[in-house]
């Protein structure tokens, strides 16, 4: 590591009681551990900085710590994708840049390539376990703060192309930020910028760059909507990435820092619009995983901190995700015809990012007294879609073939499956951009305002739909055609949109390899709750 050549005023007790902390204190000319913010940045009993109107903690650090950016690196998912996909160094170095930033950018700036998979668990050498503790921090505090508002937003800031300053100033949303306190104790320099706040800024890590595909386009989708709140477009839906993922405490007025001693910084401007450092998507199994597996994985958070995380993302998933509504119901001679509308809430695709994710539709007929007449969409407790013998599809079997997309649905074994898998060379599915040469289906849920003449379409396109008409922005219409024998007409109908964060269909694919990081993330899979979400449902009752 190279020594600090800016030694800064640190309190001696200050940084004695952090030293021994996990994640470990670590300081260079560039960057910091986020242990070092947290006295100031992380709420205390004895202060009343950094609450919401309620007196709930909101502190950055506290918030942050259990979100999948604070452990980017530890990920054992992330890890068992990288030891399979990252066949070449620089391939290797794409991924790290993004879940390890400061390691990586440590390691450009002494000259060396960048960061690699074989340091994550350095041991015995201390400027190799400080650079670990670096890359264990993940996307950390003074990563992301650190980042200039320099070509924010263009494609050379793509796939991790942030620029870091050297002037150790850490960039924040508030005006006139009192600068002393944050530059005495850490030796960085409160410093106002805007750019913080701009969706380009999250789109560096959130659009990936140098393979044949934009595998991770959230940024791009976010683009081309109604959501678009950038370079004076103002879409009707206007909203920035840090608007949903770092939500305001509604009517918190707060100080956002305390004393690192003890109780409050008095002279410490009190700030409206704070935001909570949640980074809330809709991962709920891996935090699930950090939190069960902490020893092993180095996890610093808490297992409560894990708990928030998923308690949020399964409130995120089921109030701000998506609608589900039954459009029409009619029988007829021989069919029960059914239309199923789902409507995509989010500013970018759902499921955005990873193509392990994947949702579908579960349509249940029964008569009135709950017996089910008609099923598509079911599945088991590992996620695994079902056909009408109840067994597993073909598609969830590792070379099986893949669910097709569907506009009409006319038997249970049909299921319309809204997912992003990525082709390989040798026809063959790639676990990520790494080794993909292009699409081998995208039908997931398209942005509201979404359109084919934007400057990002190509990026962000459907592919595998055909000419389904009713498939477009921001919504997907399905019709079921429903063996029907007549008789009376009662019965119910119920739709609902399920989620996993890693489809079975995935996991058979990564378990085909036998490198030790995906038989570790296989045990620790084993031991999960699999059990798909619910994002959206809807009932129908017919009493003819």
């Amino acid at each position: 590591m190279r020594p600090m050549s800016l030694r800064v005023l640190l309190l001696l007790p200050l940084a004695a009681a952090v030293a021994a902390a996990e994640p470990r204190d670590v300081r260079t000319d560039l960057f910091a551990t986020a242990v070092v913010c947290a006295p100031c940045h992380g709420n205390a009993d004895d202060a009343g900085a950094l609450r919401d109107l309620r007196g709930r903690g909101i502190a950055p650090f506290d918030l942050w710590r259990g979100s999948m950016l604070a452990n980017a690196s530890r990920d054992p998912f992330f890890r068992a994708v990288l030891a399979v996909e990252a066949r070449d160094a620089a391939a290797e170095g794409r991924c790290l840049h993004c879940h390890t930033p400061m390691a990586s950018v440590e390691e450009k700036a002494a000259g060396r390539p960048g960061f690699r998979r074989a340091q994550l668990d350095a041991k015995g050498d201390e400027d190799a376990e400080d650079l670990a503790a670096l890359a264990r921090d993940g996307v950390s505090c003074t990563a992301c703060h650190q980042i200039l508002p320099d070509g924010l937003g263009t494609a050379a800031s793509f796939g991790g192309g942030f620029a870091i300053g050297e002037d150790r100033e850490i960039f924040g949303p508030h005006e006139s930020p009192w600068a002393m306190p944050m530059q005495r104790f850490t030796g960085y320099w409160a410093t106002h910028g805007a750019h913080v706040l701009d969706s380009a800024l999250c789109g560096t890590c959130h659009t990936s760059a140098g393979g044949a595909v934009v595998e991770y386009a959230p940024y791009l989708e976010w683009r081309n909507s109604f959501y678009v709140d950038e370079g004076g477009l103002r879409g009707p839906k206007a909203a920035t990435c840090q608007g949903c993922h770092v939500p305001v405490a509604p009517g918190a007025r707060t100080r956002i820092s305390r004393s690192p001693h003890e109780g409050d910084l008095d002279r410490a401007p009190l700030r409206e619009s704070v935001g909570r450092h949640l980074f809330v998507g809709g991962n709920t199994l891996v935090p699930a995983i950090l939190r069960d597996h902490r020893e092993e994985l180095l996890a610093a958070a808490p297992p409560e901190a894990f708990d928030r995380v998923v308690a949020l993302a399964r409130e995120q998933l089921r109030e701000r995700t998506a609608r589900v509504a039954i459009e029409e119901s009619v029988v007829g001679a021989e069919s029960l015809h059914v239309v199923v509308k789902v409507e995509n809430l989010t500013g970018h695709k759902f499921p955005t990012g990873h193509s392990s994710r994947r949702a579908w539709l579960r349509v249940r007929v029964k008569d009135l007294d709950g017996k089910v007449l008609f099923a598509s969409g079911e599945c088991d407790e590992e996620g695994r879609i079902l056909g009408a013998d109840g067994k597993p599809l073909p598609s969830e079997a590792q070379g099986g073939p893949l669910a097709p997309h569907r506009a009409k649905v006319a038997g249970a074994g049909e299921v319309q499956v809204y997912e992003a898998a990525l082709a390989r060379e040798d026809k063959g599915l790639a676990l990520s951009g790494a080794t993909a040469t292009g699409w081998a289906k995208d039908n997931r849920l398209l942005p509201a305002g979404w359109s084919r003449e934007h400057a990002d379409a190509a990026a962000t396109a459907p592919v595998g739909v055909g000419e389904d008409k009713d498939f477009g922005s921001g919504a997907d219409m399905v019709t079921y055609e429903i063996p029907w024998e007549g008789g009376p007409v009662r019965y119910v109908v119920e739709a609902a949109l399920l989620y996993v964060p890693l489809s079975p269909r995935y996991a058979a694919e990564l378990f085909a390899s036998d490198a030790p990081e995906v038989a570790r993330f296989r045990r620790m899979l084993d031991a999960a709750d699999r059990a798909p979400e619910v994002v959206a449902e809807a009932r129908l009752e017919v009493r003819e």
